[in-house]
């Protein structure tokens, strides 16, 4: 079940949208105007939003840019809907961090379509095919972890949070997350969690990957958080 946000002001709209996403398992939050939007996404980090170009306040093009010039929401899913059907505005919309866009009156059945192709793209981390970094090989769909130590193969073992971590680790491999980030990925922003916990689960992770020396792979970038990398590092920090 993925979690959308529906930024629309138009009630009939945003309930249309709503009932059918809600019919398709998926958990429904509905925002009328950008503040709202605003301060939602800033609770907790959803999976996808649905975002109106004409909003009360602050049109959804600039609440896009906003979202992605944040590190927090830069990479969250956006699908713009608008009455602006010309292909200039539909530029504008994906210039502004749009991953789709569609032009009112619209088909649901196309818009639900659009939804789940769109949370397809941008979840690598939910595919249960097998993934490999540098000599570390992790299989969801067997919750198998190994890596390679003299050419012989070593199987690891950790919990359910550390095998989380690690996929989402894997899947996004050489970019730093900050804590915060993390935690809305791996443990869900509706958590409340401190952020340090995100170290001692890294702490827990690296003395997991010990068998295989991949402890190192996982390297600290102090001030802005973590990163995997193909090769293990001398002593992580």
């Amino acid at each position: 079940m993925s979690q959308i946000v529906v930024v629309e002001d138009e009630p009939a709209i945003a309930e249309l949208i709503a009932i059918n996403l809600r019919h398709a398992g998926h958990d429904v939050i509905v925002a009328a105007t950008a503040e709202q939007a605003r301060s939602q996404i800033d609770a907790m980090l959803p999976d996808l939003v649905v975002l109106d170009w004409m909003l009360p306040g602050q049109s959804g093009l600039s609440l896009a840019r906003q979202w992605r010039a944040d590190p927090r929401t830069r990479e969250l899913p956006i699908i713009m809907l608008t009455a602006r059907g010309e292909e200039p505005d539909k530029v504008a919309g994906l210039d502004a961090g749009a991953d789709d866009y569609l032009t009112k009156p619209f088909s649901t059945n196309e818009l639900m379509a659009r939804i789940r192709a769109v949370l397809r793209r941008k979840a690598p981390e939910s595919l249960e095919d097998a993934v490999e970094v540098g000599v570390l090989r992790i299989d969801p769909s067997t919750r198998r972890i190994s890596g390679r130590v003299d050419g012989r193969e070593v199987d690891l073992k950790m919990g359910p949070t550390e095998f989380r971590l690690l996929h989402f680790l894997m899947t996004h491999t050489e970019r730093v997350h900050s804590r915060a980030q993390l935690l809305d990925r791996v443990w869900g922003d509706h958590v409340f969690i401190e952020e340090r916990t995100v170290d001692v689960h890294v702490k827990r992770l690296r003395e997991a990957l010990s068998p295989a020396a991949c402890a190192g792979m996982i390297e600290t970038v102090r001030g802005a958080g973590y990163r995997l990398t193909q090769h293990a590092s001398a002593a992580p920090a």
